[in-house]
């Protein structure tokens, strides 16, 4: 790994930024994007400002330096090309962050006064699942890639900042330094509690960033002075590097769809002295901020001398690596499969209300021919009960272990993370992971569909749950027992990219299949002649033709469903005895497949529990 010289020099001569932080409080800008805002500009990303608004730009890095700032943060936080690409514009990561330099170099050149440039760099994009991308060789050239280009572009300084993990953090440090010598800053950002989002503590950050050669290192964002103030206390006993404070203005609210900052630029120079004091030596604002709040910072932190102490912390305490139980099937249903038996599922959608009365009259009858009821959500994107509350409903009422659907279509990653741990903790321990159909569809087409995470993501979310962790690596009070079920299409079009999505689905940690109906086995042959064999046991599903037209329906309008021909043939054939032939169909398959499946999922027409007592009868499974 590549050191840095402490002696490094920058663009403004025999007077080095290094030099100058030697001389006492440094003050950076404040909000870039809080400053667009309020000159109208509100698309996304607000880098594309660079290209489409420079003029904008360069008059908000000018009214920071008017302010007293010394140290000007480039519009390229969200420049790298991952972030770029969530918005179609990846090709433009260079221009948009050689634009971002060179403004900020005009700015400082018009304004005549000594400054410098930090070029801003980001994390990676929000819905690149933190699971699947650290530590990554993709994750690695996108970091390397931007840090290059703002190298070249002439910045004095790489900061890298609003960092949600130290994990990722290093990451992008050591990419940076495989292919820049400018020296670098690092902020992290954190929550009420005092931990970045990833659990980290500002102790474990600043003890391990402390030998990382770095510039300096700090927090800045998501939260206001005060709550900033005790993090930069407890960086300030770890560590002889200078630290950074760039609060926002206190915690947002929605003002008529817009976030608002109540915290007045007096109260805030007031409480980032009392963080210089605490040891920060570059002061600054993040979100809210203006040039306002940056003046009187100025103003407030004239003769201030930071009180520094420095102390040893303690060894941080080592994380889950695994299950307490590993080996223990999680659930009934997995106990059942790793013996060989044959289990039986049925699905159910949740009721319209909230009365659940009628659905539970309705299993009772097949309640001893099924091992689990699947809980669909929200089926054909209409408003019913939740998954989660009907599941544990039935649990609690019948005693028969659920299979819990979780959509990923309805629901951010935030609201799947509380309901897999509310689900836990309600004995829900079976989980099905499914995209979910399209709001478009169904009964509210005004709601927004959401995509933060793939169905590997939810997959691997919930591994690291039994692993004791959440997707940011951060510790949960206890490892859970997720038995976790993935989907797969015996008829999808492309079955070669079918099987490279279900490789990346045993890869995140699933532990057995739900797949669509089939009907023969031709079907089930061109899939298994690949495989050989499924990685992990399969349910197989099992919906019974009624008749003709259910047929022709399947085949036409329900995407992932095939009927052969000869399938449909047979039904006509038998005329007023459909029905019963459509039983006979799944018999049939069933018996044939006897020993290469784990079970049968059951999808009974408008919940005719019947035909799952129907079609097992007679079975040797």
């Amino acid at each position: 790994m590549q050191q840095f010289n402490c002696t490094i020099k920058f663009h403004m001569g025999n007077s080095s930024l290094i030099e100058r932080l030697s001389r006492g409080s440094l003050l950076s800008d404040g909000a870039m994007g809080t400053q667009l805002y309020a000159q109208g500009i509100t698309g996304v990303p607000i880098e594309a400002a660079n290209l489409e608004r420079p003029e904008i730009v360069k008059a908000i890095h000018r009214s920071y330096l008017q302010a007293g700032s010394e140290l000007i943060a480039t519009n390229t936080f969200g420049a790298n090309s991952s972030r770029l690409a969530s918005h179609g514009i990846s090709s433009q990561t260079e221009e948009l962050n050689r634009t971002g330099v060179a403004l900020a170099r005009e700015a400082i050149r018009l304004n005549g006064q000594q400054a410098w440039v930090a070029a801003a760099m980001g994390p990676l994009a929000v819905d690149s699942f933190a699971a699947e991308i650290l530590g990554s060789a993709a994750a690695h050239n996108v970091f390397a890639e931007q840090a290059s280009i703002l190298t070249e572009s002439g910045a004095d300084v790489l900061i890298l900042e609003t960092f949600t993990s130290l994990t990722q953090l290093r990451l992008a440090l050591d990419a940076v330094r495989s292919v820049s010598n400018l020296p670098l800053m690092a902020t992290l950002t954190f929550n009420n509690d005092g931990l970045t989002p990833a659990g980290d503590t500002p102790e474990e950050i600043a003890t391990t960033l402390n030998e990382s050669s770095l510039l300096a290192i700090g927090a800045n964002c998501s939260i206001g002075p005060d709550l900033l103030r005790s993090v930069i206390e407890r960086m300030a006993q770890n560590t002889n590097l200078p630290l950074i404070a760039q609060p926002n203005a206190g915690l947002p609210s929605y003002v008529d769809g817009q976030l608002q900052y109540t915290a007045e630029s007096s109260y805030f120079a007031e409480v980032l002295k009392d963080i210089a004091y605490s040891g920060a030596t570059i002061l600054g604002g993040c979100c809210g901020t203006t040039p306002k709040h940056i003046s009187s910072v100025r103003d407030e932190i004239k003769g201030v001398i930071p009180q520094r102490t420095f102390a040893k912390i303690p060894q941080a305490p080592q994380k889950h690596s695994k299950h307490e139980d590993e080996g223990k099937p999680a659930t009934g249903l997995a106990e059942k499969i790793a013996k060989g038996e044959f289990v039986v599922t049925v699905e159910l959608s949740p009721p319209r209300g909230f009365d659940i009365s009628d659905t539970v009259d309705k299993l009772r009858g097949i309640a001893g021919h099924i091992d689990a009821v699947n809980v669909a959500d929200s089926p054909r994107a209409q408003g019913r009960m939740s998954a989660l509350a009907t599941g544990s409903l039935i649990q609690s009422k019948l005693g028969i272990e659920s299979i819990m659907h979780a959509a990923i279509r309805h629901r951010n990653l935030l609201a799947l993370h509380s309901d897999l741990l509310g689900a836990h903790a309600l004995g829900i321990r079976n989980v099905f992971t499914v995209m979910g159909d399209i709001p478009q569809s169904g009964d509210y087409p005004q709601a927004t569909a959401i995509s933060d995470v793939t169905a590997s993501g939810l997959i691997r979310l919930m591994s690291g749950f039994n692993n004791g962790v959440d997707a940011n690596g951060r510790e949960i009070d206890s490892p859970t027992s997720f038995f976790i079920g993935a989907a797969f299409n015996f008829n999808a079009p492309d079955i070669d990219r079918e099987l490279k999505v279900l490789e990346r689905k045993i890869a995140a940690g699933a532990h057995f299949l739900l797949t669509q109906p089939i009907y023969s086995m031709e079907q089930f042959d061109r899939v298994y002649s690949v495989l050989g064999k499924f990685p992990v046991p399969v349910i197989l599903g099992v919906l019974p033709l009624r008749n003709t037209r259910h047929a022709l329906f399947l085949h036409n309008e329900v995407p992932g469903i095939f009927v052969p021909s000869d399938i449909v043939k047979r039904l006509e054939q038998a005329g007023d005895k459909s029905a019963s032939i459509g039983i006979d169909i799944s018999k049939e398959l069933l018996q044939e497949l006897s020993g290469k499946i784990a079970g049968a999922y059951f999808m009974p027409p408008f919940e005719r529990f019947s035909v799952v007592q129907e079609t097992l009868e007679g079975l040797n499974l």
